[in-house]
């Protein structure tokens, strides 16, 4: 070890201890996956787990149906241990007992987007060989078009209201299908309805899988540099890692066992919120998923319904709630804390939120490829800015072109622990780049300061994070290169003030005039809605290098002018 790694180890240490933080994590406590959800039933089985639309299931609730789901798979399919299926899913009840049941019969999951288009969905289920999925028959769309070029054999589709009581299940489910046409029309060759695979389960037995915890749990997909997704492999290991190490930051923002409701307007389907849910239940506290997070009516809605104590969001999230009337005359005097993640917090919204709500932001850094979380803010020593101090068992490196730097010095973040991912899936090119002699290199520029607290302050790779969601350049380049008329293209981001950053792509063309409304279309065909350009600016010729490389840091340049002029 270097003189500089030693030295950010020890403030990074000293900094553990004096926030009471451990400096490491007993990694032998369960199993697998499976064996965490059965301790969590065994300690918790008859309080709330997780509710949904005003319906909630308790931890035996989450066993029961979870256990059937598993029997289908296992009874009426012939999936096997280690064959992967893809969940896709907004937040309803339906979304874990699929989760659970699949890790319990030995799966490996494929969280996927439902805003996803054709294009983006047939990638994924190809890349990762899905044989499975399960799908919200409101975004079935897409799926119906494409899945038989995929390797999907079996497909299980879901109404919103599959999990409530009867009467209300029908009343929902046709409100949706019927008054506000949200079920588009879309066809099948075999698929099965999701109650009658949760009735065929009941009348069967499953035996749990028992996985070695160093098998994939996984397939988490984040956004390639080559103009694709790729899946990081997550192990059982890596997850349970990362939630045991989170769970005393959880122990510190006052949230205690059995006593707490914990909001999740942010989709499972991220690996954020993914992480956290399975945090709020191993504490055996009470997770309420939002469907719709978009719809502020409905968050403020569920923040009605249940006296909550805490919640994860996104900065952009923040800043829309306390700007809604209705959210600020709400009690919040059982509020303890709020987590931040997936996109930077400002401080603007970090301050607003505390005078609004009384609680405070609390905020972390990570990846995808970390599990996701690397390091946070800890309860009664937040430091507004920074992005906390890593992790139990988490170690550090400050680099630049190959050589360390001390405290204080800037150089990409690199990673080791418990919690960085096995590789990705099928592509280990792409892993040796990513994780070299064991160290994750994040493309993100770090600072540790003196005090251990870790600040980022900037980004190496080109990435553009709209909402808390990745948006990778090279993607959008790659479809824009479709288009017919399209001479040359570069996606940036730019900053706003609602999403954080907002995509901007400039154009060529080939021949003639671009038509802006044509190109929208053909973009909105083949790209989710988050990653779609708010700005199209058409030009003769795009800057370039001497060899031809379209110059985006020129682009971005020109635009960090433009705003300061106008400033």
């Amino acid at each position: 070890m270097s003189a500089e790694m030693e030295s950010i180890a020890a403030v990074i240490n000293a900094a553990r201890k004096n926030v009471g933080m451990p400096s490491d994590v007993d990694l032998t406590q369960h199993a697998n996956l499976g064996a965490m959800f059965d301790y969590c039933v065994s300690k918790f089985g008859d309080l709330p787990a997780l509710s949904c639309m005003g319906e909630t299931l308790s931890y035996k609730d989450l066993d029961r149906l979870s256990a059937q789901f598993s029997s289908y798979l296992q009874n009426h399919t012939n999936l096997r241990p280690g064959d992967r299926i893809a969940l896709q899913m907004p937040n309803i009840l339906q979304y874990p007992v699929a989760l659970f049941g699949a890790i319990r019969a030995g799966l490996i999951v494929v969280n996927t987007n439902p805003l996803y288009s054709k294009r983006e969905l047939k990638h994924q289920l190809n890349d990762s060989g899905a044989k499975a999925l399960v799908v919200l028959a409101n975004v079935a769309e897409a799926a119906a078009a494409v899945v038989d070029e995929t390797p999907v054999e079996f497909v299980i589709v879901t109404e919103i209201g599959d999990l409530h009581p009867t009467a209300k299940r029908l009343l929902i489910n046709n409100v949706v299908k019927y008054v506000k046409k949200m079920v588009p029309k879309f066809s099948f060759k075999n698929a099965v309805k999701y109650r009658s695979v949760l009735a065929k389960g009941k009348s069967g037995q499953f035996t749990k899988a028992n996985p070695d915890a160093e098998d994939v749990a996984l397939l988490q997909y984040t956004g390639g540099t080559t103009g694709v997704s790729k899946g990081a492999m997550i192990s059982h290991r890596n997850l349970m890692a990362n939630i045991l190490q989170s769970k005393n930051l959880f122990e510190s923002f006052g949230l205690n066992e059995g006593e707490e409701t914990f909001l999740s307007p942010l989709p499972l389907y991220h690996i954020y919120s993914f992480m956290l849910s399975f945090c709020v239940m191993l504490q055996g506290n009470h997770g309420v998923l939002i469907a719709n997070p978009r719809d502020l009516s409905s968050v403020i809605k569920e923040m009605k319904r249940y006296p909550w104590s805490g919640m994860s969001g996104i900065n952009t999230l923040f800043v829309q709630l306390c700007n809604n009337d209705e959210f600020r005359a709400l009690d919040f005097s059982s509020v303890k804390a709020t987590m931040s993640g997936g996109m930077a917090l400002t401080a603007g919204a970090a301050k607003e939120w505390m005078e609004v709500t009384g609680a405070e932001v609390y905020e972390g850094y990570g990846l995808t490829e970390t599990s996701p979380v690397v390091s946070i803010n800890p309860g009664g020593n937040n430091q507004i800015g920074t992005i906390g101090v890593a992790l139990p068992g988490t170690e550090i490196r400050i680099v630049v072109e190959g050589k360390d730097m001390g405290v204080g010095e800037r150089g990409e973040l690199c990673v080791r622990g418990p919690q960085v991912m096995m590789g990705y899936w099928q592509r280990p090119d792409e892993t040796e780049k990513t994780i070299i002699d064991g160290w994750l290199h994040t493309g993100d520029v770090a600072i540790v300061q003196e005090d251990g607290y870790m600040r980022i302050v900037d980004r190496m790779k080109d990435m553009i994070i709209v909402s808390g969601f990745n948006v990778y350049p090279n993607e959008i380049e790659d479809v824009l290169s479709g288009h017919p008329n399209i001479a040359e293209c570069a996606a940036i981001g730019v900053p706003d003030e609602k999403s954080g950053e907002a995509v901007k792509i400039f154009v060529a063309a080939k021949k003639g005039d671009i038509d802006v409304a044509e190109l929208k279309a053909f973009l909105r065909d083949r790209l989710t809605g988050y990653k779609m350009p708010r700005y199209i600016e058409v030009r003769d010729e795009l800057p370039k290098t001497n060899v031809g490389k379209v110059l985006r840091r020129s682009l971005r340049d020109e635009e960090l002018a433009k705003l300061a002029k106008a400033k």
